[in-house]
């Protein structure tokens, strides 16, 4: 970059450097030296040809972009050859065709430029520029005028019989005037005016002002004085402009086009356009006109001139007011852009805040409420993880329509993020009717969604609150967003209203959260174990570890408190670890204490959703059994029928790596979630765990008990073993033995009890008892 940079400084440093040798160089020829004048009317000519012939070697132009320099070049040497041709024959008073033979031998150069710059204006584009090609036609009229008045006129009155002739000579200053309408053109279309462009019409201004002079030395109106050869300084300045402007490095941009941008009327261009009426209406008023038609073609250009600037102005004019519409237009796109999600075109979170604000001052001022819901979609992750981003933006498009046809035309649908809308009702609406709103919701919620892939159902579940008038939009927001999370934890696809009650509750959880976070490395984390016992052959099988926390301030705390809380924060994970390694080692240290001849035992660890995703689990199984040297059978893992469904594939596969090893899958809480036969046969699991709901549904008259025994057949139908949790009775526990049912658990046989607890049982005869194992836990029954 710095190296291209400094390379581009050196190229502009050597095009000043041309510009200002030469302008030295004419100096010199003013002198009036005749060998001066011919040695720098060579160099100068010469000169130029070579530096655009260098330039375009320099910069490597596409053939396209250098076609109409090399027209430059082909026009220059025409030009170089009407000079001395001009110089061999000096014009007499006698007009003759050899007389004009300069004239003609340049008149294919004019065509040449002509064309270049025609190829000029198409590259660039700038004859699709409409304030650049009105600026061009202003200065071709007013230079038309000013030369018909000053030379064709004069030449014409003349003329006599050789007007021919004479019309030859004054027909350059007419090409020159189209050449500088298109060099203004290039000059004044959109894009930077780089250097380049001022070099191309300097030299066309330089062409313009030496074919006057020559025209007007021809019939007589230069002083004596003045020689052709002084008139060639103008000439020659042109020249050098052009080579100057093909070494500058801007000459590359050039060719680049610059589509037309509406741009207001500044005040150089004021200028200018006041310029070019003024100027040839004085240089025609200078020269009195000598007939009726010459005052007629007067009148006709100035009236023309005159039309053309009004219109340039009023162009200019509403130009501006486009440009001001296009520019607030504009505003308003990005204005919306920024309150507004581009997805489903709902307003976003920051102009839901800005209208509860003043909603909530409104209602203030009014003694009335403001009322709020916020919905989250049930498991919407589940339709991004099974049909695509794709097809759950396509759902999230059509719950925002869905959404906004159940509103009023005041109230404000807004999607805040993911899956997450919130719905705002106006400050006068009906004390009752955000209520009646969610439940609508609710119930309109059971009608699928079709989408690409097919009908398709979501739940939402909806946070309501109603707050007086003045409360802040983050309250509001956060107060919603917490009765949202109730109505999940309530069971998902239902609403639930904020109150006070709620706000305590969801304070207490927080503070639960802090105090988590460093629980475990304070040690107040514990393992509690529960028997589970063979309930056909009786004996002791094995142990589930049961998380406890006893906090210094909030004392023991409900693992129905508190494991949510880590699953949600994903304290879970290293929770888990802990778990897995303390239930190992403390097996193993029990089984080493059991004699010989005692049957195995295992441990039963539960494992949550989050600990199936990746690959950590199973590093930590793989780590737990390599440090403690418990054998893989001994070690069973609990994944809820619920959990492992919410990501199955990643559950499945995880499931099967753990099965690979050794490991025994239970599913635990079967029969209160999908509990589908074909479910179980997909899970690669050895052991089903009833819950214990359904055990305890077993005492009731019409109860649980045909729930039990399809469990236990369908079991049994697949090679699975059962476990019963939550036995407390000895009628549980024989109609469960009647049932078949292989395994149980519960306070009948033992509560949960930490590890330094009576030990007894490790000396029970083998096989032990189910009576024995009782009594073993029944002092540790709870009071």
């Amino acid at each position: 970059m710095g190296s291209s940079q400094g390379a581009s400084a050196a190229a502009a440093r050597a095009s000043w450097a041309f510009a200002g040798g030469t302008g030295l160089a004419l100096l010199a020829y003013c002198t009036g030296l005749p060998a001066v004048q011919l040695a720098v009317f060579v160099v100068i000519s010469a000169g130029a040809i070579a530096a655009v012939v260098l330039g375009l070697r320099r910069y490597r132009l596409s053939p396209a972009d250098a076609r109409p320099w090399w027209y430059v070049v082909g026009a220059m040497s025409a030009f170089v050859v009407g000079s001395v041709l001009r110089q061999a024959n000096p014009p007499g008073h006698q007009l003759t065709l050899a007389a004009f033979a300069p004239d003609l031998a340049v008149v294919p150069g004019y065509l040449l430029l002509l064309a270049g710059f025609g190829r000029l204006l198409a590259r660039r584009r700038a004859a699709e520029n409409d304030p650049a090609r009105a600026d061009a036609v202003l200065i071709g009229i007013g230079a038309t005028l000013a030369t018909w008045s000053l030379l064709i006129v004069p030449i014409l009155a003349q003329a006599g019989d050789g007007a021919v002739l004479y019309v030859l000579g004054a027909a350059f200053p007419i090409l020159d005037v189209v050449l500088l309408a298109m060099a203004a053109q290039l000059l004044f279309a959109d894009g930077r005016r780089e250097p380049v462009l001022w070099f191309v019409t300097f030299a066309a201004v330089s062409m313009l002002f030496g074919d006057l002079a020559f025209a007007l030395r021809q019939i007589g109106r230069m002083p004596e004085a003045v020689t052709d050869l002084q008139i060639e300084v103008v000439f020659l300045a042109g020249f050098a402009a052009i080579g100057a402007a093909a070494l500058h490095p801007s000459m590359v941009r050039l060719t680049i086009p610059h589509p037309a941008v509406l741009r207001r009327l500044g005040i150089g261009r004021v200028v200018g356009i006041a310029a070019v009426l003024l100027v040839p209406t004085v240089a025609a008023s200078w020269v009195p006109p000598v007939n009726g038609a010459d005052s007629l073609v007067r009148i006709g250009l100035t009236v023309i001139l005159t039309v053309a600037i009004l219109v340039r102005i009023v162009r200019a004019h509403d130009a501006r007011i486009v440009a001001q519409q296009a520019a607030h237009e504009a505003e308003l796109a990005e204005r919306r852009r920024a309150t507004h999600d581009p997805l489903t075109d709902l307003p976003n979170r920051e102009l839901l805040t800005e209208t509860l604000t003043r909603w909530s001052a409104r209602a203030a001022a009014d003694g009335a409420e403001i009322s709020l819901l916020f919905l989250d979609l049930d498991r919407f992750k589940m339709v991004n993880d099974n049909w695509g981003h794709q097809v759950g933006d396509e759902l999230l498009v059509a719950v925002a329509g869905r959404l906004s046809g159940m509103v009023r035309a005041e109230d404000l649908v807004c999607r805040i993020g993911g899956d997450e809308f919130v719905l705002a009702l106006a400050s006068h609406a009906p004390a009752k009717l955000a209520e009646s709103l969610a439940a609508r919701i609710v119930a309109e919620f059971a009608r699928p969604f079709p989408l690409s892939v097919g009908d398709v159902v979501v739940t939402p579940s909806i946070g309501v609150v109603r707050a007086a008038g003045g409360t802040e939009a983050l309250a509001l927001l956060r107060d919603a967003d917490i009765a949202m999370y109730q109505a999940k934890d309530a069971g998902r696809n239902s609403f639930a209203l904020f109150d006070q009650k709620l706000r305590a509750s969801t304070r207490h959880r927080v503070d639960l959260e802090q105090a988590l976070r460093g629980a475990l490395a304070r040690g107040e984390l514990s393992l509690h174990y529960q028997p589970i016992v063979d309930l056909q052959r009786g004996g002791l099988t094995g142990f589930e570890a049961l998380l406890r926390w006893e906090h210094p301030v909030h004392g023991r705390v409900s693992p129905v408190d508190f494991i949510p809380i880590a699953e949600d924060t994903g304290l879970i994970v290293p929770i888990g670890d802990w778990i897995l390694h303390e239930a190992a080692a403390q097996l193993q240290q029990w089984r080493q204490a059991r004699p010989a001849d005692a049957p195995e035992l295992h441990v039963s660890v539960n494992v949550a959703v989050r600990q199936l995703r990746g690959d950590r689990l199973l590093d930590t199984v793989r780590r737990v059994l390599a440090d403690t040297g418990l054998p893989a059978s001994a070690l069973w893992l609990e994944i809820t029928e619920s959990g492992a469904m919410e990501d199955l594939d990643s559950a499945l596969a995880t499931m099967r790596v753990l099965h690979g090893l050794g490991i025994t899958i239970c599913i635990d809480d079967f029969g209160t979630g999908y509990s589908s036969l074909s479910y179980l046969r997909m899970l690669p699991a050895e052991i089903v765990k009833i819950d214990r709901s359904f055990v305890q549904g077993m005492d009731e008259e019409d109860g649980d008990e045909a729930i039990v025994r399809t469990v236990v057949a369908m079991a049994h139908a697949l090679g699975r073993r059962v476990v019963a949790e939550g036995v407390e009775t000895e009628a549980q526990r024989d109609r469960l033995r009647a049932l078949d049912c292989d395994l149980a658990q519960g306070y009948l046989f033992g509560a949960p009890r930490p590890p330094s607890a009576d030990t007894a049982w490790l000396t029970l005869p083998t096989p032990a008892p189910v009576s024995a194992v009782s009594a073993a836990g029944a002092a540790h029954l709870p009071r």
